[in-house]
């Protein structure tokens, strides 16, 4: 390694401190963590009670969107990483041994990524999501490259932080950390899935359905149109699109 881990360290921490506090430092951190790992892409995803909450932060778009599939299909090593609370590191997804998340592989070896790695991200004793990288081209996630995305999965706590206090200020603990801002609809938007929320609570009014059998749907078009469910729930919120009562996979689409 060409610098040492307290001068990595020190370039993490920098990378954050100049920009703000929350959404911005935490892409800048992705972004930083991709120049030093040998990866093309980050994000950091946010779980709770098993479900993908949000990505918050990014090194780009593209990763946003990678992140973004792992909500749409239910499953993905973000997941099982915080599920597990260990590292999940699959360096090639083309491998014919490869089994797990076959909706979400299939997605991300269309948009040509090859490896993925998910490292979970603590606060206090609870595991709030996962730092996820991707690769394009097959390889493992090891010495050098693993001890540096091993060091920014730990530094994501501090913007995670900075949100939570926020939320719910300094005398909360435990679960409670977490459980305002993930479960709160004020939130939403910091976790930039404002819009599903919007988009399931038009469904429920429409469909006279509950808040999961809405969720269900949203997500199923979202699959069987090649989309991200946020890409769905934009397109209702704008009333460009709106899921059939009789839950069929035709939907009535308005002009944009």
């Amino acid at each position: 390694m060409a610098s040492s881990l307290s001068d990595i360290r020190a370039e993490l921490i920098a990378a954050m401190s100049n920009n703000t506090p929350g959404l911005a430092a935490t892409d800048e951190l992705c972004a930083t963590c991709v120049g030093l790992a040998g990866v093309d892409g980050a994000a950091l995803s946010v779980v709770y009670r098993g479900a993908s909450r949000g990505t918050f932060g990014s090194s780009s778009e593209a990763s946003r969107r990678l992140d973004e599939y792992q909500f749409t299909f239910g499953e993905g090593p973000c997941l099982d990483a915080v599920a597990t609370r260990e590292a999940v590191l699959v360096p090639n997804l083309d491998s014919p041994r490869e089994r797990r998340w076959p909706l979400l592989r299939g997605a991300l070896l269309d948009d040509g990524v090859r490896g993925v790695f998910a490292l979970p991200v603590m606060v206090t004793s609870v595991c709030v999501g996962a730092l996820d990288l991707f690769r394009s081209a097959p390889g493992p996630l090891e010495g050098d490259d693993l001890a540096v995305a091993l060091l920014a999965a730990e530094l994501a706590t501090a913007p995670l932080l900075d949100l939570i206090a926020d939320a719910v200020g300094v005398g909360a603990h435990g679960e409670d950390l977490f459980e305002s801002v993930a479960s709160g609809p004020e939130h939403a938007a910091e976790l930039d899935r404002v819009e599903v929320h919007q988009a399931t609570g038009m469904l429920i009014a429409a469909l006279d359905v509950d808040a999961t059998e809405a969720l269900v749907r949203l997500r199923a078009h979202a699959i069987t149109t090649g989309q991200t469910a946020s890409q769905v729930a934009r397109a209702i919120v704008e009333r460009r699109l709106m899921l059939e009562t009789d839950g069929r996979a035709g939907a009535r689409e308005g002009s944009p």
